[in-house]
């Protein structure tokens, strides 16, 4: 049975994510609002919301999570000649609102998207006070890729990214996992599975030892991005 938040207390803790769900696997709960407080406070529980227009907020912790450890990331030989010859300009936090925006479209043959209204407002206002952040590729003047996410101690936890060039994201990850591994962050969350990933250096680890990380892990603030 799901527990349910309630939208007037945001500071109400979750449940515990062992009572998650094993199908679908880890979702835990429905309801509650998507204020700052509730989010840091699950992305610090090893909790994330994932929902459509048609649903409640739902709250999910999965088993087992997708995880990046930046020493770990894999470096292809044709992203490799992509970093050393696409004119790509990289930069921090300069156009969040515009990679939300791009996350948020359909891609291939999907009709709709998570990312909705509610989501971009929420995700917006924890950029607004620093907790969210953006990297972003441009073509010339054109925003052709990018990613965003939380950072809370040494975890970047990793929510979306997208792609208008080829290797464009690619390349956001890559200059995300070199900045971060210069501010000694430890872990890149990527929540669930995908070949995607993989194929980066992601990889899969039980719920238990992530949380026990974020315990580690998260009890910091470390973000503080300056480059340009």
């Amino acid at each position: 049975m799901l527990y349910l938040l309630d939208p007037d207390h945001p500071d109400a803790p979750f449940p515990p994510v062992e009572q998650a769900e094993k199908e679908p696997n880890g979702l835990l709960a429905v309801g509650g609002d998507l204020s700052p407080e509730r989010l840091l406070n699950a992305y610090r529980s090893g909790i994330f919301p994932w929902f459509s227009d048609d649903q409640p907020i739902l709250w999910w912790s999965p088993d087992p999570r997708t995880v990046l450890y930046p020493e770990r990331l894999i470096i292809s030989r044709s992203l490799r000649k992509t970093l050393r010859n696409k004119p790509f300009r990289i930069t921090f936090d300069q156009d969040f609102q515009g990679v939300m925006d791009a996350c948020s479209q359909p891609r291939g043959t999907e009709n709709g998207t998570w990312i909705t209204q509610q989501m971009i407002d929420a995700y917006a206002c924890l950029y607004q006070l620093g907790h969210a952040h953006s990297v972003e590729v441009w073509l010339g003047d054109a925003l052709v890729g990018g990613l965003y996410g939380v950072a809370i101690g040494r975890v970047f936890f990793g929510e979306s990214m997208f792609s208008r060039e080829r290797d464009a994201s690619k390349c956001a990850l890559v200059h995300l996992v070199r900045q971060l591994m210069e501010w000694e962050f430890r872990m890149i969350d990527c929540q669930v599975y995908s070949g995607h990933l993989i194929s980066l250096g992601a990889e899969e680890i039980s719920r238990t030892l992530f949380c026990a990380d974020l315990k580690d892990w998260c009890g910091f603030d470390r973000w503080g991005f300056s480059v340009d």
